[in-house]
């Protein structure tokens, strides 16, 4: 089975025209993770282990976590505190990685399905072109109880999609599950040039309840008794995923997977570890992976190398075992996009208004709904921004209808200063190939005084929530405005 993906037109395939500095590539490293929670919380359990912090040192930590899960608890009054805040699962593991420094800069939900990407922080300046896609196939795509969403963005020149799917149920639904692969791979577009398509990317990792079964008529205690005696392999003889990816390759045929080595992860006794024989055990919860070794330059060859493919038996609260994959890729660390160069700030004075200076190349394409967001020195999501301004002379756009506190949707997120704007609040000169320009801050921006804090510039393109990050300030302090001296009494 070849690691390449369907080899590509010229008029797609994606030159960085790097220079001698930047073609060397460097090693990077990818944990994903799979579960079908099964609508269960996290509020009792520990994710250290699933997220492997219990094996790895912290200097071999991961660059990039994708978070899949399944059977998310989607309640309607879950839905409407999702509106103000993340969820319990996203919340869980930022609280769990946000201490060794990792942030949350994507997450998209469809139901039941979840996705969360996190990235080490000193990454974060060199993400660009960040964008969450979805479709629905469960009931006729009218419901999204099944279908898959996914989260594609560029990361040192090089991009990458993650696809988190839940496919047809029960054993003789093979032919609908081919189905939805179908509908996915047909409906999922995303709206950056040259990557409009799932299989366009440098990297794919593609994971979920995919819901492959085995073939055949044995019963649930036949395959109990098979799987007691160790017998994984000739088990995986008839696994359905395997069979459609290599034999007919209706789905899937172009993408890798490292053969399971554990147990099958479905379906077992919620809190044991003991199968539930209502259902024959099966491989449904699967991790899966392909490249495009020759997309980015035509000198030097990506490559994806998988060294780690487990379950987590230990977790019992829903009938599925996680699974996580890890994974060495290539990345170009040299590789740079025009970008924002703030000015040294040293301190903000809380209470007045203060101005932000930055330069930006000429070539620097400035959206409509480019932002400036203040976060804590230690921020662990990009939606935790304490306060933005827009960089733009026009009066913003209105706030967004849904009042989703995610920086990237469609709408530019509110304003929190409502104050009636200066004219001059920006202004803008060019000098030689550059632009400076200064931003006025509103003087009704809470922080806290002696905490340390940084600024990020967002470029936001607004129509398709396609967003980069421009560029990210020095570190510098708040400070309490001191009061005004009072003046002696004159008689």
């Amino acid at each position: 089975m070849s690691d390449i993906l369907p080899s590509q037109p010229n008029t797609n395939t994606k030159h960085l025209n790097l220079d001698s500095s930047c073609l060397e590539v460097a090693t990077y490293r990818v944990y994903v993770i799979t579960w079908n929670v099964g609508s269960r919380f996290p509020d009792n359990i520990s994710l250290r282990n699933l997220l492997g912090l219990d094996s790895t040192e912290h200097e071999h930590m991961p660059d990039i976590y994708a978070v899949g899960l399944q059977e998310v608890n989607v309640q309607p009054q879950q839905q409407v505190l999702g509106l103000f805040k993340e969820d319990p699962w996203t919340a869980k593991v930022k609280s769990t990685l946000g201490d060794l420094g990792y942030v949350v800069f994507k997450t998209e939900q469809m139901q039941g399905l979840l996705l969360t990407m996190l990235i080490k922080r000193v990454h974060v300046n060199y993400l660009r072109d960040i964008e969450a896609e979805y479709t629905r196939t469960g009931f006729g795509g009218i419901w999204g109880n099944k279908g898959a969403v996914s989260i594609r963005f560029n990361l040192y020149g090089c991009d990458m999609t993650f696809v988190n799917a839940h496919l047809a149920a029960h054993d003789s639904h093979l032919e609908e599950r081919i189905q939805d692969f179908k509908q996915i791979m047909a409906n999922h577009h995303y709206h950056v040039k040259r990557f409009r398509g799932i299989y366009d990317h440098d990297y794919v990792f593609w994971f979920g309840d995919l819901n492959f079964r085995l073939s055949g008529d044995d019963t649930s205690k036949e395959v109990q008794m098979a799987i007691a005696s160790g017998a994984f392999e000739q088990l995986m003889e008839r696994d359905q995923l395997s069979y459609v990816r290599e034999v007919t390759q209706e789905a899937f045929h172009v993408l890798n997977e490292r053969k399971p080595t554990f147990p099958p992860t479905f379906k077992f006794k919620e809190g044991t570890c003991e199968y539930d024989l209502k259902r024959r055990a099966a491989w449904t919860d699967r991790i899966l992976y392909g490249i495009q070794p020759d997309n980015c330059n035509p000198n030097t060859q990506l490559h994806a190398d998988q060294f780690s493919y487990k379950s987590h038996p230990g977790y019992s609260i829903s009938d599925h075992k996680p699974v996580t994959g890890e994974f060495f890729i290539k990345l170009f660390p040299g590789y740079k996009t025009p970008y924002i160069r703030f000015s040294d700030l040293n301190v903000w004075r809380i209470g007045e208004e203060n101005t932000v200076e930055y330069t930006k190349p000429l070539t620097f394409k400035e959206c409509d709904h480019d932002w400036i967001g203040i976060y804590q020195f230690e921020y662990t999501s990009l939606r935790d921004y304490v306060a933005y301004e827009y960089v733009c002379q026009a009066e913003s756009p209105p706030p967004s209808p849904d009042l989703s506190t995610d920086p990237f949707f469609a709408h530019s997120p509110r304003r929190l200063s409502q104050r009636n704007r200066n004219r001059d609040y920006l202004r803008r000169q060019t000098r030689d190939n550059e632009e400076i320009v200064r931003l006025d801050f509103a003087e009704d921006i809470e922080m806290k005084s002696d905490e340390r804090y940084i600024l990020i510039y967002f470029q936001n393109s607004g129509s398709h929530s396609v967003t980069s990050i421009g560029g990210i300030s020095n570190i510098f302090r708040a400070e309490a405005a001191s009061s005004l001296p009072r003046l002696a009494n004159v008689d």
